[in-house]
């Protein structure tokens, strides 16, 4: 029997625009660091942002592509690969951090984020079926030894995978999805791979390891970017960053369904559309079943950033060319702050380059971080690294009835600013 596919992807709906406030700000300085080992050993000259490069016996803390809520008001932010490339990350240990945000507020607080603990990735059993930088002597294309911590505990790091997505299932282990393969990975709570990662069929990137001389068929890290997970738990939605190269559609994006029973792609596939073929999504996330937030964004930073906006997509909200239809919930430069929380006066704006986590803290808040690409990016000043800013924005309308009109609100909306548990 054939698989049936449900096509799927974006059109814009027009109308007046949404109107969102912000909440919530906390900020992590730029310059903050984990233990080591050392890293940003291969960041070629000149130092990006003034920042002197190798940081020694250290990890940036940064880059933060997906988040998810703790307990207490804690979140676990998960970094990405480390430093965009994976030439240039292999000492970068892939790692997730829990975070406690105090939240700046009308009401006052200090906006600023402790970095409470983190666990890394590793491969001590071996789960991982092809060669990855703990297996050798030397970090690739150097003669730089590879730090004896990332040999003996078999670590991974960013030259292994670039993981932009991580969600938690019910038995409480982790899965993330990677750029490079692509590939969906599995560990335990604690960070320990439990099995081969899985790639996507008939999907290939140049740095897929099993490429070999073989041709690819995803442009170079358009792999995994957003994931969600069903409410009930037994679905991922991987989604590509990129359109495949053999796709007429370059606008077209592609979300997968991985059954976490069967250990299994299901053949589902919905098709979401860019507003343009040079943006880029940073975030797939539910809401509840069916529906989902998607960040879309430019590749502008600053005064130049012209599109960071979130949208709501319904999985059975399909138009006639086949794709789902998208409705705007937020623009992430337009956001009202007559407290002046933000401290950038009545507008505030979030024009950072990569914006790559949202997370629902109630029908009509949201959670937002920023991936600041240390230490590369500059959005908030230039020549100055940015920092990773958590922000919580209230909607003028819950979630929901963004894609489904005419739903009445339950009052649930959890004014805890970002509190709660997992």
């Amino acid at each position: 029997m054939p698989r049936v596919f449900l096509m799927i992807a974006a059109l814009s709906v027009c109308g007046v625009a949404n109107a969102q406030t912000l909440e919530g700000f906390a900020s992590l300085p730029a310059d903050t660091f984990a233990p080591g080992p050392t890293s940003g050993q291969l960041i070629p000259p000149p130092p990006p942002n003034g920042r002197m490069t190798p940081f020694v016996d250290s990890q940036p803390v940064q880059g933060f592509s997906s988040v998810l809520r703790a307990s207490n008001g804690d979140y676990l932010a998960m970094p990405d690969n480390g430093f965009g490339a994976k030439d240039n990350s292999p000492d970068y240990v892939l790692r997730v951090y829990r975070i406690s945000p105090e939240f700046r507020t009308k009401h006052g607080g200090s906006g600023t984020i402790d970095v409470k603990s983190y666990i890394t990735l590793r491969d001590p059993d071996g789960r991982i079926k092809f060669p990855i930088v703990a297996d050798a002597d030397f970090y690739p294309g150097t003669s730089t030894p590879v730090d004896p911590r990332i040999q003996r505990r078999r670590w991974l790091t960013g030259g292994d995978f670039d993981i932009e997505s991580v969600r938690e299932a019910p038995d409480g282990t982790l899965w993330f999805g990677d750029e490079f393969g692509p590939f969906l990975i599995h560990t335990d709570k604690t960070g320990k791979v439990l099995e081969a990662p899985y790639p996507l069929p008939n999907v290939q990137s140049p740095q897929n390891p099993f490429l070999g001389s073989g041709a690819f068929n995803l442009p170079r890290s358009k792999g995994f970017e957003g994931m969600a997970i069903s409410p009930n738990g037994r679905k991922l939605y991987p989604m590509l960053e990129g359109a495949l190269t053999t796709d007429t559609d370059q606008r077209r994006l592609i979300i997968n369904e991985f059954d976490l029973k069967s250990r299994a792609y299901t053949g589902r596939q919905w098709f979401y559309r860019l507003d343009s073929p040079a943006f880029a999504i940073g975030d797939l996330t539910t809401v509840e079943k069916d529906l989902f937030l998607v960040i879309e964004r430019d590749n502008n930073q600053g005064v130049a950033a012209a599109f960071k906006k979130i949208f709501i997509v319904d999985f059975k909200q399909v138009d006639s060319a086949g794709y789902l239809i998208k409705h705007e919930v937020a623009d992430l430069l337009q956001i009202d702050d007559p407290y002046d929380i933000g401290r950038f006066g009545p507008v505030f704006r979030f024009p950072f380059q990569t914006i790559e986590s949202v997370i629902p803290l109630g029908s009509r808040r949201l959670g937002i971080l920023d991936d600041n690409n240390y230490p590369f990016s500059s959005a908030r000043n230039p020549g100055e690294p940015d920092p990773n800013e958590f922000i919580i924005i209230k909607l003028d309308q819950p979630t929901r009835q963004f894609a489904r009109p005419g739903w009445q609100e339950d009052d649930d909306d959890g004014k805890d600013g970002g509190s709660g548990k997992r």
